[in-house]
């Protein structure tokens, strides 16, 4: 059975990008007593507030109607930010050529191995992705390994 993310996601796409908007992500997640349910667009030149009340607007009738939330939650739609989080194939996808922060739940056995790496994402598939640290070889790092992959803005 599909996640609460995965048919929230499947139920709202189409009328999303009806609205001009591309799903970006979905999570459902419980913090202290309260649930909430972030819904993340995005479209070519960025989003802000008018985008989101937008789509809050659009969407809130078919949630509720659908009823795949039983407990009381609050609905939040956002931008997932300039340093987005990179959890779906279609994230790494356009994050190719990027320069990403990677975070690891252990170092890499490797010499010097670190938890933390930034570098350009070269290329992923199923277990691993590939990453090049300035001027050095590639790197490749397990996907089970990695706890916090984003994109890497130089402020």
């Amino acid at each position: 059975m599909a996640s609460i993310e995965e048919r929230v996601e499947e139920l709202v796409t189409p009328k999303i990008e009806s609205l001009g908007y591309n799903v970006y992500d979905v999570q459902y997640a419980k913090e202290g007593k309260d649930y909430f349910l972030r819904i993340f667009i995005d479209k070519e030149n960025g989003i802000d507030l008018n985008d989101c009340e937008k789509v809050n607007n659009e969407i809130n009738d078919i949630l509720d109607e659908a009823d795949y939330i039983k407990e009381q939650y609050f609905l939040e739609i956002s931008s997932p930010g300039i340093e987005r989080i990179l959890k779906k194939d279609k994230h790494l996808e356009m994050a190719k050529g990027k320069q990403v922060e990677v975070k690891l739940f252990s170092k890499l056995e490797i010499e010097n191995g670190k938890k933390e790496y930034v570098g350009t994402l070269k290329s992923f598939d199923n277990e691993a992705i590939y990453i090049e640290e300035t001027e050095k070889e590639e790197i490749k790092i397990l996907r089970k390994n990695i706890s916090n992959l984003k994109l890497k803005y130089n402020w």
